[in-house]
Parts: C-alpha cells; structure tokens; sequence
C-alpha cells in the first residue's frame, strides 16, 4: 500500500501519511466486501514510505503511521494482535537526489536511510547518487548497498527497538503528524472514502498545490539545496553514468515477445484471455487470479489489458492546472515584474498570450515536474495546455498542432528522451506542426544534450533548473522564431 509515489509527486509529509493509511482502509474493506476474515489477511498487509530530507519528521512519520494503523484496523474488531500492527518498507527519495555537485547525493541518502532505521522501517531501498541523472552504474549501486550495510552493521541501530522514544522533540512531532493526518484522513471519510475522494481529484489537487508551492521555496532560495541554489560549484567535473541503448533494447524486447508468441499455445492464450474479460464482466471469480492464468499461458502485458479495457475502459485522468500557488509566492518581487512585462510585449505581438503544451511521452508515469511547470507557467503569463499521460509522439505532436502551441516541453524522467524526442520532431513535420519549438526537461545526461540538440530540440532543461530562469529561455525562443519568420 503505497504512499512513496505520492510524496514523489509532491505531498507533503502529512499528505503522505494520511492518503496512505486512507489507501489501506479502502482495501481492507473491499476485502471483507468479497467475504474474506479480516484476520486472515490483515497480517500479510505491509505498506511503503519515502523518506525525504526532513530527517525528524521522517522518523515521526513511521511512529505515527503505526499509531494510525492500528486505530483504523481496530474498527474491524480483528482478533489477532498482529492484525493491529502495521509493517514498512521504505525507500530514500528520489526527488532529494540533485544534478548538481552530485556525490552530495551520497549524504543525502545515508541520512534518509538512518531516519528511516529509527523509524522502525521493516526494510528499506537506498537510491544511487546518479539517478538524477541516469540509470546507476555498479559503482553508484554498491555505494548505494553499502549505505545500508554500515548502517546495519557498524552503527548498533538495528539493536534498539524504538532509539528515538523518550524525545520530547520526536514525540511532539508524532503527536502533530497524527493529529493533522487523521483530519485529513476524516475529510477523506466525509467524501465517501479514499476512491471517492480520488475520483473527486482531492488527492491529486492537494499534492500539486504542495509540489508547485516547494518549487516556489526552492527558487526563491528559501529552502536551501546544497549545490543548486546554495554553495554552488563554479566547475563541475562529469561523472560516468550509465549508457542504455533504447533503441538495441527495444529490439530485443520485440524478437522475444514474437518468439514467444510463436511457441506459445494460442488456444489456451485465447481461452485464458476470454475467462478474464467474463470475470471482470460478471464479477463471479477473482480477477487476479484470472488475470495469473492468463500470464501462465504466455499472454502478453497488453493483451491481459486489453481483455479489462474491453470491459472497464480506460482511466481518463483529465489534466488540470494548480493555479495562484507559485505566482503568489513572487507576489511584489521585480524579477517576476520584469518578467511579466516582457510576456505582455511577446503577448501583444503575438495577439495573444505565448502558448505552452506540456507533454509526458512513454510510459513515464512521473509527471510532478510536468505539473509544476504547467502551474507555474500559468501563473507568469503563459497560456498553458497540460497534456495527459503516456501519449506516444504523434499524439502529443498532433494535439500541439491542432491547439496552435508555439512550444511543446516534454518532461521526461524514464531514459526514453533519445528515443522519443526525435519521434516528436519527425512527428510535428507531418502534423504541420513543423514551426512548433521544441524543449525537454527532467533526468537528462548532460552528454545527451548535443545529441537531442541535433535531432529538433531547442533547448534541454536539467534537474534544478529554476522555473523563472526556464520561462526565460522559452521567451528568448519564442522571439527567435518570430524574428526568423
């Protein structure tokens, strides 16, 4: 049950707490619902936290979880202990980890590991210093592994239950999570419960709004990051990070699954696929398990989908844009005055306000970067168009194309740039998108940047990069292309 994607996304720490455990709740009663005892599986339940920079907090944050946990399964009359108990896992964050200075990152994980261990976390993951930038090399993973061995190891954490009890300062802030998070996790009840309150958008609303208003901190240097807005290194020395071929994998991955389509029994793959699509019709039988036959007979990932979309649909996720957080905290400031004054100019020659369509291409489903850019360009001046997850490049070009955008951004975080960012550029030239300007952002190695710059991209914007410097760049890119017309 997960809460690690959420403060990924954004949430604050209160917001993580509370949406998870809500989470958890609604599973448990979609369990009973299919007539399950509660203790026969509320013991095998376990959930996952991130861990961010907020060293104390964090720790508090496992100590109320569990408080939390066990008032909610209380509710269910449970009659094993163990059923009131809930287990972790954790992982150090990944929005924590900087381009900048990167080896910093190694300090910053260790930290997040230890809060974490005195938090009581069951198990943990620890983050390489070059996943900001790339996938880990072995290097950075057998730092990365060797964290949580001296951790374990060397420093005696593991031999105390709870080292943290007694501290006024860590159970004034475990009292504060769980006061707070319970109030959040009662205005979820008040909606109808967690899938409710998703279906209404306020999970999703609130988590921007605190992702867009920490950008904010961030930029305005309020919130200090060692090595990005703070103590910044003149001269950076590169790092070796890990080089994956796309397009060689790709490849691959398609001479396997036609192999496999070949050998396969395609009338069990059909029969399997066909139990699937009545279970999920009907609802008599268990879809999971319906959906395991299916693997066993070597149906593919998309076929098992296709078979419930066939029934349930798809998902539509409509993109919406968080407005009035990040423009109120530059309220009065003249680097936003200066700014603005100068997108009213690109407005006036344009007869309009610059146009902006923020892309997610792939399967990346990371879209906080994305959502701040969305509500922060919105709030400069821009007139913004969010687009919806997993679009391939002919989408995404020929909703650019049909929306008039003078420029397409692409938030990308899933090394798939150098595959798809020039599937984009060769898409908008026949969309009749071919004067649309081109810009990517997110985790992008910086000896990528020539590569996409020679295959339609205008510009690349790496982890840290201040949002009003971006704005900037995209005005200066704007007026280039008006001048060369």
């Amino acid at each position: 049950i997960s809460g690690y994607h959420m403060q990924e996304a954004g949430a604050t720490l209160v917001q993580e707490l509370a949406f998870t455990l809500a989470d958890g709740r609604e599973y448990v009663r979609a369990a009973l619902a299919k007539g399950l005892d509660v203790d026969d599986f509320a013991g095998r339940l376990s959930f996952f936290f991130a861990i961010g920079m907020n060293f104390f907090m964090e720790a508090a944050k496992l100590r109320a979880a569990r408080l939390l946990w066990t008032r909610i399964m209380q509710e269910f009359e449970p009659k094993k202990p163990s059923s009131l108990m809930l287990r972790t896992h954790c992982q150090t964050s990944g929005v924590s980890l900087q381009e900048q200075d990167p080896y910093n990152n190694v300090i910053r994980t260790a930290y997040e590991a230890l809060s974490a261990a005195l938090g009581g976390t069951q198990s943990l993951h620890t983050n390489a210093l070059d996943e900001a930038i790339a996938l880990p090399t072995e290097f950075s993973a057998r730092i990365a592994r060797n964290t949580q061995l001296i951790l374990q190891n060397e420093t005696g954490v593991t031999k105390v239950v709870d080292p943290l009890a007694g501290s006024y300062y860590v159970e004034s802030l475990t009292n504060e999570l769980a006061e707070k998070a319970w109030a959040l996790i009662e205005d979820v009840e008040a909606m109808g419960g967690m899938t409710k309150a998703v279906d209404a958008g306020l999970p999703k609303r609130l988590i921007e709004e605190a992702a867009t208003r920490r950008q904010a901190a961030v930029d305005k240097g309020e919130e200090v990051i060692v090595g990005v807005n703070r103590f910044r290194l003149e001269d950076e020395a590169p790092i070796d990070t890990l080089e994956i071929d796309n397009t060689a994998v790709r490849s691959s991955q398609i001479k396997r699954l036609e192999a496999i389509r070949r050998r396969r029994d395609s009338a069990a793959v059909t029969a399997a696929l066909a139990r699937l699509e009545e279970v999920a019709r009907t609802g008599e039988g268990n879809i999971l398990d319906a959906a395991v036959d299916c693997a066993r007979a070597r149906a593919t990932v998309g076929e098992i989908s296709d078979a419930m979309r066939a029934v349930f649909g798809n998902h539509v996720a409509e993109p919406k844009v968080v407005r009035n957080i990040y423009g109120k905290a530059y309220e009065g400031e003249p680097e936003l005055s200066v700014l603005t004054e100068r997108l009213d100019g690109v407005a006036t020659k344009l007869g309009r306000k610059p146009r902006v369509m923020v892309a997610k291409l792939g399967q990346d489903g990371h879209d906080r970067g994305a959502k701040v850019i969305a509500s922060a360009f919105s709030d400069l001046g821009f007139d913004v168009l969010a687009g919806p997850l997993f679009q391939t490049p002919e989408e995404a070009a020929a909703m650019a194309a049909a929306k008039e955008v003078d420029v397409i951004g692409v938030s990308s975080l899933a090394a798939g740039h150098k595959t798809l960012m020039p599937q984009l550029a060769e898409a908008l030239k026949t969309t009749g998108g071919e004067d649309i300007i081109v810009v990517c952002g997110g985790v992008i190695p910086r000896q990528d940047y020539s590569y996409l710059m020679d295959n339609g991209v205008a510009a690349v914007f790496g982890p840290g990069t201040n949002v009003l410097d971006a704005a900037r760049t995209v005005l200066d890119l704007i007026e280039g292309r008006r001048r060369n017309q």
